[in-house]
């Protein structure tokens, strides 16, 4: 695994500490530009702003192409710590960046190799280098234990 990759991983793993003050799942994303400078930073608020695209990636690529100036984020690497969705691996398409590296993967509804694979998709128009598994124990455990939190009985202090 590239020494940059994962430090990029831990620059995306910090950002899901953003999440702490919601019920956001704790997912981080960072796209890193060509010189390896970090463009923009985005963490799950789909619960803090009650918007259904809020997610790390669509905030981290919003935040980038604001900074440049340009919807193409071409040269751009997308970094995240939880396989992109389809709407997520989709934005990453459409803002033209070619490389992502995720952390865990995501059975359920992944979209870079695991349930779909837009990232790769052929028919369209732009193409996606895949790094998967990247610091892949502690993104699943960061998930995990979100989730045991989550799913614990709340006991009643009345």
């Amino acid at each position: 695994m590239d020494a940059e990759h994962r430090a990029w991983m831990g620059l995306a793993l910090d950002a899901t500490v953003r999440t702490h003050a919601s019920s956001d799942v704790p997912i981080g994303a960072v796209v890193v530009g060509p010189g390896g400078d970090v463009l923009g930073t985005g963490w799950n608020q789909r619960e803090e702003l009650g918007d259904p695209t809020a997610h790390a990636e669509v905030q981290a690529i919003r935040a980038a192409a604001a900074r440049l100036g340009a919807w193409r984020l071409e040269g751009c690497t997308l970094v995240v710590t939880l396989e992109p969705c389809a709407m997520c691996a989709g934005a990453s398409v459409l803002a033209r960046i070619p490389r992502v590296v995720f952390g865990a993967w995501d059975e359920k509804a992944g979209a870079s190799g695991s349930v779909f694979d837009v990232l790769r998709e052929r028919r369209l128009n732009h193409w996606t280098e895949v790094f998967a598994g990247v610091r892949e124990d502690e993104c699943a455990r960061l998930l995990r234990e979100f989730f045991v939190t989550q799913r614990a009985p709340r006991t009643n202090s009345a």
